[in-house]
């Protein structure tokens, strides 16, 4: 079992943190760890993307798997690669992207919606992928679509998640979630996101989890 994988199995959510800013990111990281969310996603539409993941990689590497999200060309692939980025996270199904995620050594997410987008993402070589816009799609649509994806398939639906609907899509086979301004949308407080963070925590509990990437 790859990083992804091993930090999914311990706690399932990847937090996006769109429109961070470099100045407050390792306040909120800080208040994540704390609560057990290992996986922290700066998108690349935020403020000075690539400060805030070389601040995360140089003081969190040791503890969490820092990623960029929003990854749209090869180019930005090489850029969040060199800047300590270990996950490129992709909102598209984007095969030159994949390919130049992996090439950087880091894990590459892409995005799909399709079978058959999924299935010419894991022939690009993607470590996972994800589900979006989750809510264009269905749990059961998931539950459909494992049956026919290839055994170990990571996949985490990402918009819409919240505390209250993690177990259908948990029950349908998703190995996590990609949580955005549920989790931390500009302006949010440290204190505010891990509030909302342990809320996530408590309603996994509730539920029974099989994580396979």
């Amino acid at each position: 079992m790859n990083d992804l994988g091993e930090r999914l199995a311990r706690n399932p959510f990847v937090a996006i943190l769109r429109g961070v800013r470099p100045d407050e990111v390792e306040s909120i990281a800080e208040a994540l760890l704390a609560e057990g969310v290992e996986i922290l996603e700066v998108p690349l539409n935020s403020p000075q993307p690539l400060d805030s993941i070389e601040r995360l990689a140089k003081r969190f590497g040791g503890r969490a798997l820092v990623g960029a999200g929003t990854v749209l060309d090869a180019a930005s692939a090489d850029a969040v690669a060199r800047a300590g980025a270990r996950i490129a996270v992709m909102p598209n199904a984007d095969a030159e992207v994949v390919r130049a995620s992996k090439a950087a050594g880091m894990i590459a997410m892409p995005g799909f919606l399709t079978p058959s987008e999924a299935f010419a993402m894991l022939a690009a070589g993607a470590d996972a992928l994800k589900l979006f816009p989750a809510e264009a799609s269905s749990p059961g649509v998931l539950q459909a679509m494992r049956a026919v994806l290839p055994p170990g398939t990571g996949v985490l639906p990402v918009g819409g998640v919240r505390p209250d609907n993690l177990g259908p899509w948990l029950a349908a086979g998703a190995v996590g979630f990609g949580i955005g301004s549920a989790i931390y949308k500009p302006g949010s407080t440290p204190e505010a996101v891990r509030e909302r963070a342990r809320a996530f925590n408590e309603a996994l509990r509730a539920v029974p989890r099989k994580l396979s990437v």
